[in-house]
């Protein structure tokens, strides 16, 4: 997946209420209940029925890395979609999301500004209308960029622009050379 998309999965699974099964065999049941049936989650994760019915049965216990790794994210991906819901529309009407990136950021304007790109880290409080355009682009595929530049937009409006309070020339913020982003509900 990507950095932003990631930190947005991240950031909703601290809503969870309850851990996520840990042990393969715990993975392989919870998967085959949501999916319905052995056939399934095998074609889904790319191995034998006969490997998935073993693991059921706790007769495999340690998967290899790469089935782990795609067991792992597979069962996260799918883990309490109401708590994951709920964690969405709070963030999307009440509380936002918070974001915390060091990155290069810079922004065009007018001549005779210092629009150079800068180092910075920054940790802002992204209000209520910034968190639906993030998650309806992660839902409906957006790549990385796309997220990258919605969140670059929303650092222009509150962070360079102060929600219209100043900088009102400020046309393009630049954000690029990202260390790190992580979002927080």
């Amino acid at each position: 997946m990507s950095l932003f998309g990631n930190g947005l999965d991240a950031a909703v699974q601290k809503s969870f209420t309850r851990p996520a099964p840990k042990t393969a065999p715990a993975q392989m049941r919870y998967l085959v209940k949501q999916l319905g049936t052995t056939r399934a989650v095998a074609q889904m994760l790319r191995i034998s029925q006969r490997t998935v019915e073993r693991y059921v049965k706790a007769q495999i216990k340690k998967p290899r890395p790469d089935l782990a790794a795609r067991l792992e994210a597979e069962v996260k991906k799918r883990w309490q979609p109401q708590i994951r819901a709920k964690a969405r529309q709070r963030a999307a009407t009440t509380d936002g999301i918070v974001i915390d990136t060091r990155a290069r950021i810079g922004y065009t304007a007018p001549i005779g500004t210092t629009d150079d790109a800068r180092l910075r880290h920054l940790t802002v409080a992204l209000p209520p209308q910034y968190a639906p355009r993030l998650f309806d682009a992660q839902q409906h595929g957006a790549t990385d960029q796309q997220l990258q530049q919605i969140t670059a937009e929303a650092l222009r409006d509150v962070y360079f622009q102060d929600n219209g309070r100043r900088a009102g020339s400020l046309e393009e913020v630049r954000f690029t050379d990202i260390e790190h982003v992580e979002f927080d509900l």
